[in-house]
């Protein structure tokens, strides 16, 4: 098992990484009756596909020498109604001002991003919008 997610009543749920006790809570967003003081699930999904992205161009660093470190990753979840679900995840991707990369470590670096393994996870009808930021 990967982990526990035990529900605390008021929508809010604690889950438990099950090989190191890592924590996280959830409620569920204001605009969905919740109280919005921490991650909501959806908001979890969203960051995810950031997490995963630089989490997979941090494997590639060594394989095509590119460094990435101090990369920094802005996430913005849209909902849609009827059904409610995720409709887009925009994320903007801005690089530490080290060395400029050369156009083929940029398309390199692009493959990755729109292949990592959350965004091959998602249904095709949510719309990832994944904008970066290169270094001058």
């Amino acid at each position: 098992m990967t982990s526990k997610v035990v529900y605390n009543g008021e929508l809010r749920t604690t889950s438990t990484h099950l090989r190191s006790g890592s924590v996280i809570e959830t409620d569920a967003p204001v605009d969905n009756k919740g109280k919005g003081e921490r991650f909501s699930p959806t908001d979890l999904v969203a960051t995810a596909l950031a997490q995963c992205i630089v989490t997979t161009l941090g494997l590639a660093e060594s394989t095509h020498d590119i460094n990435i470190v101090g990369a920094e990753c802005q996430v913005e979840k849209i909902m849609t109604s009827n059904p409610r679900k995720i409709g887009e995840i925009k994320i903007i991707i801005s690089f530490p001002n080290s060395s400029p990369f050369t156009d083929k470590e940029k398309i390199k670096i692009e493959h990755i991003a729109n292949t990592c393994p959350v965004h091959q996870s998602l249904h095709p009808d949510c719309i990832r919008t994944i904008i970066f930021h290169w270094p001058e």
